[in-house]
């Protein structure tokens, strides 16, 4: 029996994944066929299938990637003395990545599937609630350090901060001239603005 090499097969994973985000890009997730898919990854429906059974498997593992990203992020901020300073350290990421176009228009498409498809609903729902959750912890630890203006409700403020991300998206979309290194300072200073203690 021939043995199974995981790498590879992570390797092969990631190459359909690229590919179908790239037609996803393209045409949407409902103008997208699988067939479209195999010619991008350039493999047989019969190779697709053994990694992704269906459509719906693609777009599962796509929020789950992007959930394995934001993990990281939040993981590498946790060493971060600085709870502001790791928050305009994820604004700017976030930013960055919302100026990505295929990036930007992925991020459309699954939120307008997520509210006609129950599974992509819960998938995204899941994502929101993890990342607000994230998002929360470190403003809580900013305030404990009194970093953080402690009138700020920790839950409330990181959807708004999630708000601002997601708009960077919708900007993207509808600005042909939106670049991450012009928005960068006014979304940095609105973040620093709204979080500091009063002074005095």
């Amino acid at each position: 029996m021939r043995k199974i090499d995981p790498e590879k097969q992570e390797v092969r994973r990631r190459h359909i994944l690229d590919a179908a985000l790239s037609c996803f890009a393209h045409k949407g997730f409902h103008g997208t066929s699988t067939n479209e898919i195999c010619a991008a990854a350039g493999m047989s429906p019969g190779n697709l299938f053994h990694y992704f059974p269906n459509k719906r498997a693609l777009i599962a593992a796509i929020a789950g990637e992007d959930r394995r990203r934001m993990t990281v992020r939040f993981a590498r901020l946790a060493d971060e003395d600085d709870a502001i300073a790791a928050i305009e350290a994820l604004a700017t990421e976030l930013l960055e990545q919302s100026a990505d176009p295929v990036y930007a228009r992925i991020s459309a498409e699954i939120a307008a599937e997520a509210m006609s498809n129950s599974d992509v609903g819960s998938l995204f729902a899941e994502n929101e609630a993890l990342i607000k959750a994230d998002l929360a912890a470190l403003l809580e630890r900013g305030i404990g350090r009194g970093q953080i203006d402690p009138a700020i409700q920790p839950e409330l403020a990181a959807t708004w901060l999630i708000a601002l991300a997601d708009g960077a998206v919708g900007r993207a979309l509808m600005d042909s001239d939106f670049k991450a290194s012009t928005h960068a300072p006014v979304l940095l200073r609105m973040v620093r603005r709204f979080l500091e203690p009063p002074a005095g």
